[in-house]
């Protein structure tokens, strides 16, 4: 008996310090990730003012910097975005929830990272049955449906072909599903990749640039919005699925389950 609780008490603590270890890691990698997504943008931003110090270039090179100057300034305001958002996580408040389009609320999100990433209209698709209404706070659905548009294209790697729908939920509710053909997930890894500062696959964490964070607050902010996420994917260079499902008024239930979100 003794033996048996000895070897017990082994096994326990050796996944205890598996798991820490695992959590450290991924804290290590964080930082280093947001020292790189801040230093990097400041670095250019200072070469870039350094620059119209010294010289007096041209109107149409002058027009060149200040361009990529504010999507520096841009990416900078993601970052800080991201880690507000997270910080907001440990202290949560309640949501004022209201009655938002979510028509209107994709197409400004959609329209957002079209001009980010200078995609063209058929490379990130908006396709929505009917007029589904969502009950939550706009500007965190705004942030939720913001990261999940945001992963699609960068692991989408050249070839961009995101396509988002939303309608009604056959159970109840509202639905949007984000889709894109890019890296896809490992099965194994599907649940593992809203924990704060997980990014699935060793290759993608070296060619994607993140923090680890924007699936993290993806499910705590839909989770307070009183909804769900799920991801599906059918392994490695299939692609990958986000399915957001989120509450309707009551009086919006009826109509929500009466038109439901088409069949793929």
């Amino acid at each position: 008996l003794f033996y048996a609780l000895l070897i017990a008490g082994l096994t326990l603590l050796c996944a205890w310090l598996v798991r820490e270890m695992r959590h450290s890691q991924r804290q290590q990698a964080f930082l280093d990730a947001i020292t790189h997504e801040m230093k990097t943008p400041l670095a250019s931003l200072r070469l870039y003012l350094d620059t119209l110090d010294r010289h007096d270039p041209g109107a149409e090179q002058r027009g060149q910097f200040f361009g990529r100057m504010r999507q520096d300034v841009a990416r900078l305001e993601r970052t800080v975005d991201q880690v507000l958002a997270a910080a907001r996580a440990a202290r949560a408040r309640r949501p004022q929830r209201e009655p938002i389009v979510l028509r209107d609320l994709l197409a400004i999100c959609a329209r957002e990272v079209r001009e980010q990433y200078h995609l063209a209209p058929e490379a990130l698709r908006l396709e929505v049955e009917g007029d589904p209404v969502a009950l939550g706070e706009e500007q965190e659905l705004s942030l939720v449906f913001r990261n999940l548009l945001d992963n699609a294209v960068k692991y989408s790697g050249s070839a961009v072909d995101v396509q988002v729908r939303a309608g009604a939920d056959p159970e109840g509710g509202v639905r949007v599903e984000i889709d894109d053909q890019g890296v896809g997930i490992p099965r194994r890894e599907l649940r593992r990749i809203f924990q704060p500062f997980y990014r699935a696959g060793v290759e993608a964490q070296r060619r994607v640039k993140g923090l680890g964070l924007g699936l993290f607050i993806v499910r705590f902010l839909v989770r307070r919005q009183g909804g769900s996420v799920e991801a599906y994917s059918a392994g490695p260079g299939l692609g990958s699925r986000f399915v957001v499902r989120l509450r309707v008024s009551s009086g919006q239930q009826a109509s929500a389950r009466s038109a439901p979100l088409p069949a793929q």
